[in-house]
């Protein structure tokens, strides 16, 4: 059975081998991601939602005083060390994904799945920031004084995720540019190490944002959502687009990477 005909249905990705120009989506993408950081800054400095969580039986987390830095454009912010934290996390993971659509990828990107995207990416960072401000699930409500341990282990995660995210699309970006390299699978840098590396970078920096936002058990909730999902779903599918798109260098490429996913591990 074809791609086109089984695997596609379950591809998130429906411009998957459509080489063409989509202003109107990738404008709606760069527009509607732009916005995420403005609500996640609403809802951390003020407590965006906190009637719900009172109705809910519960209470909003005190803000907690102000960094201050000399730097005009943070102080305006009036947000706590962790709080500013947890934003850059909504703001850096804008950012990558804005410059995949813009410098990355050749792919088209319509405007229904650009604002699915955007809408999940949303909602998920929305998630981690009603979590955090929520009294009785706040990763920063352990005890501890800042930097708390999740926050510590979230932050790093997410740096090593994005890094690896971003790292290993440029590598593939660079190889396939090459005119020697038309229509050949990209196995040097980071695809030396797994087929789908790109995959375990998002699952780790979402994680990492979800761990320090909202404690250890949402991060494992995120990471084991993610990870289900990519074996599951996503690697299989892409798996049966890449066999019939690369055909004997594919076979060759499993051989010669078997990690699917993560280096070393799976």
């Amino acid at each position: 059975m074809s791609y086109e005909s089984t695997a596609k249905k379950r591809d998130n990705v429906q411009t998957r081998g459509i080489y063409q120009s989509s202003p109107l989506g990738t404008g709606l993408f760069v527009g509607l991601r732009s916005a995420d950081p403005l609500l996640q800054y609403a809802i951390l400095s003020r407590n965006l939602g906190a009637p719900l969580l009172q109705r809910l039986g519960t209470s909003a987390l005190a803000p907690g005083p102000p960094l201050i830095t000399g730097l005009t454009f943070l102080d305006r912010l009036s947000l706590s060390p962790y709080r500013l934290i947890l934003l850059l996390m909504s703001v850096g993971s804008a950012v990558k994904q804005q410059y995949w659509v813009l410098r990355i990828s050749n792919e088209a990107i319509f405007p229904s799945g650009a604002i699915g995207v955007s809408i999940f990416n949303s909602v998920v960072n929305s998630l981690n920031s009603a979590l955090f401000i929520c009294a009785a699930t706040s990763a920063s409500n352990n005890g501890e004084h800042f930097p708390q341990t999740p926050l510590l282990v979230g932050s790093t995660l997410y740096v090593v995720g994005i890094l690896t995210e971003t790292v290993s699309e440029i590598q593939r970006r660079a190889f396939k540019r090459k005119p020697e390299n038309k229509g050949k699978v990209c196995d040097e840098g980071l695809w030396a190490l797994a087929r789908h590396v790109n995959y375990a970078g998002y699952t780790l920096w979402r994680s990492g944002y979800a761990l320090a936002a909202g404690g250890w058990i949402w991060g494992a909730v995120v990471a084991g959502g993610f990870t289900y999902d990519f074996l599951v779903r996503a690697i299989p599918v892409l798996d049966h687009y890449c066999q019939e798109r690369y055909a004997e260098q594919w076979t060759q490429f499993k051989e010669k990477v078997p990690y699917k996913y993560l280096p070393y591990i799976y």
